[in-house]
């Protein structure tokens, strides 16, 4: 596994822990919300989605990611129940 002051390749974490500029493939959502569930896969946050992290604003929420070819904003909380595997 490689460190650079980021999450390690290979580790897994929620989104809300990666850091700008990583890529990460989705694991699962881990929401009993079966609306909120829809919502994110409708969104296209699907389990195999490769994930790049853009841009955080400067408080910290929301935080813009870009997934299947566009950027999608989202707040942090519902970022923290998507696992990820870090790829780079």
């Amino acid at each position: 596994m490689k460190m650079k002051g980021k999450i390690a390749v290979g580790g897994r974490t929620v989104l809300s822990m990666i850091k700008r500029g990583q890529k990460a493939k989705v694991i699962q959502l881990n929401t009993t919300d079966k609306a909120l569930r829809r919502r994110l896969l409708d969104m296209g946050i699907t389990e195999g989605v490769l994930v790049k992290m853009k841009k955080i604003a400067p408080l910290g929420d929301p935080i813009d990611i870009e997934l299947r070819g566009y950027e999608l904003c989202l707040r942090k909380v519902d970022l923290e129940l998507i696992e990820v595997e870090v790829v780079s």
